[in-house]
């Protein structure tokens, strides 16, 4: 494990982050830009406008296309009965020991944990059976629940069921999904989250073809999911930072979760769910998984019918509540808290600059010492402290999402927040659910980076494809 000193606890200069580079537009042009494209894509479809606006280079041909198309798969079919989630590999003491995936999205009653919106109508006069289709059914942008990753989501358990792929690497098996990719034709195409941003996130991914079956050869980066995932969280009421932690999966110097394929120099979202092991040691249909084998996000997974249940993250964009999948991270003490894979190669992502048009990443807002008191049952609920105070997710804020904006990447940016003691003292600590809400309350002195330092990028990402807008 990594022991932290909360004296010196800090993260950019540690994790040597990428140089910054000067930005290509402020951000009084940013909203400018902004708020004439909601204009103009009310008077054009959202997708066309998306793509002749923020397209990185021109669609793929023909040709490239019926290459990409033999990673097509059919939509899978969830689990008959809801994975159990006992991790074969043995209990541990406190959840922050546990392997696996930690608090789930509906698994807490509580306001504070479990985000999903009530329906609509609760305190109506007209029974819901009587309720027209939401608005988002019409247009993906306005009020309603939006799936976004074409998969198999269960609402009631808050999972998703996507395709299982079989590839390799330098001979050995690799098991991975696919979530985004760089090129809108071949997102259509796949059922997959379109973003342009991942067309400049070369520099932080592996390459790889298509074999015959559709599958990816990848040219190198290897996982090890059997280290033991732990945290020691510090004091009650400050657990944020810990006082040591290590992850539950570890890649070499070489994985990343983004690929390039050739041909067409297409990147992938495809990260790695188990590596090294065939269908036999991995086949738990069912549930009670061995998180030494597979990825600690993992609620089932059946390699011989090729598909996997991912368990579901809560979060919001733009004041409106998310779900999403968390993966990678480019850090371990990122990878420790969220429950998923060290990805070292991740490291080469530009950071600090996710509103230029050739960044490879969009921001996600993440409070330290958020209101954790009552746990689940506080409506108010947030951060890093109150996660690993409880074991549920942090309710984090992510910038832009399909339907939402046009510059959603899953490479997040993490923008840590901390409330100052005399916001707190004054009461004004709450639960943030919008990115310039945010950005305001730094502006005005409530909120700084982690121990009073400037706000802004800590210097690590965080790989969260986005799978669906609950309203």
């Amino acid at each position: 494990m990594v022991p932290v000193s909360r004296g010196s606890f800090r993260f950019g200069r540690d994790l040597k982050a990428t140089a910054p580079r000067s930005c290509t537009f402020t951000s009084t042009k940013l909203f400018i830009m902004a708020s004439a494209t909601i204009v103009m894509s009310s008077l054009v479809p959202s997708t066309a406008f998306a793509q002749k606006t923020v397209a990185a280079k021109q669609p793929v041909s023909p040709e490239v296309l019926a290459v990409h198309a033999a990673a097509k798969r059919a939509v899978p079919t969830p689990p008959a009965t809801p994975p159990a989630t006992t991790s074969t590999t043995g209990t541990t003491p406190g959840f922050n020991s546990e392997q696996g995936f930690g608090g789930t999205a509906r698994q807490s009653p509580g306001p504070g944990c479990n985000l999903f919106p009530a329906p609509a109508s609760t305190g109506a006069a007209v029974g819901l059976p009587f309720f027209g289709p939401p608005p988002s059914t019409v247009n993906p942008s306005l009020v309603g629940p939006v799936q976004l990753l074409n998969g198999s989501v269960d609402a009631i358990h808050g999972t998703i069921t996507l395709p299982l792929y079989k590839g390799s690497v330098k001979g050995k098996t690799v098991w991975y999904i696919l979530t985004d990719v760089s090129d809108q034709s071949i997102a259509n195409l796949l059922g997959l989250n379109f973003s342009t941003k991942l067309g400049f996130a070369g520099n932080a991914a592996r390459t790889g073809t298509f074999d015959s079956n559709g599958n990816i050869v990848f040219n190198a980066g290897t996982v090890d999911f059997s280290p033991q995932r732990n945290i020691v969280p510090g004091p009650a009421g400050q657990e944020f930072p810990p006082k040591s932690f290590a992850p539950g999966e570890v890649g070499d110097k070489d994985y990343s979760p983004f690929v390039t394929i050739t041909p067409g120099n297409v990147v992938y979202n495809a990260p790695m769910i188990a590596y090294n092991v065939d269908e036999s040691q991995i086949d738990f249909p069912n549930g009670n998984v061995d998180y030494s084998k597979v990825h600690d996000a993992v609620a089932a997974i059946d390699p011989i019918n090729r598909t996997v249940t991912l368990n579901l993250v809560n979060g919001f964009s733009f004041g409106k509540p998310v779900w999403y999948i968390s993966m990678d991270a480019s850090i371990p003490l990122a990878a420790a808290i969220e429950h998923n894979t060290y990805a070292p190669l991740m490291g080469n992502l530009l950071l600090g600059h996710d509103d230029t048009l050739d960044s490879p990443v969009e921001r996600i807002f993440i409070a330290t010492n958020g209101p954790e008191s009552g746990s689940c049952s506080n409506p108010l609920r947030q951060g890093l402290s109150a996660d690993l105070a409880d074991g549920f997710r942090p309710n984090n804020v992510l910038g832009g999402i399909p339907t939402n904006a046009l510059d959603y990447s899953p490479a997040w940016d993490a923008n840590l927040f901390e409330w100052t003691a005399d916001a707190i003292n004054q009461g004004f600590r709450g639960q943030l659910r919008e990115e310039f809400q945010i950005l305001t309350f730094v502006q005005d002195g409530l909120l700084t980076g982690p121990g009073g330092a400037a706000f802004g990028s800590a210097g690590f990402s965080i790989n969260c494809p986005i799978v669906q807008r609950l309203d």
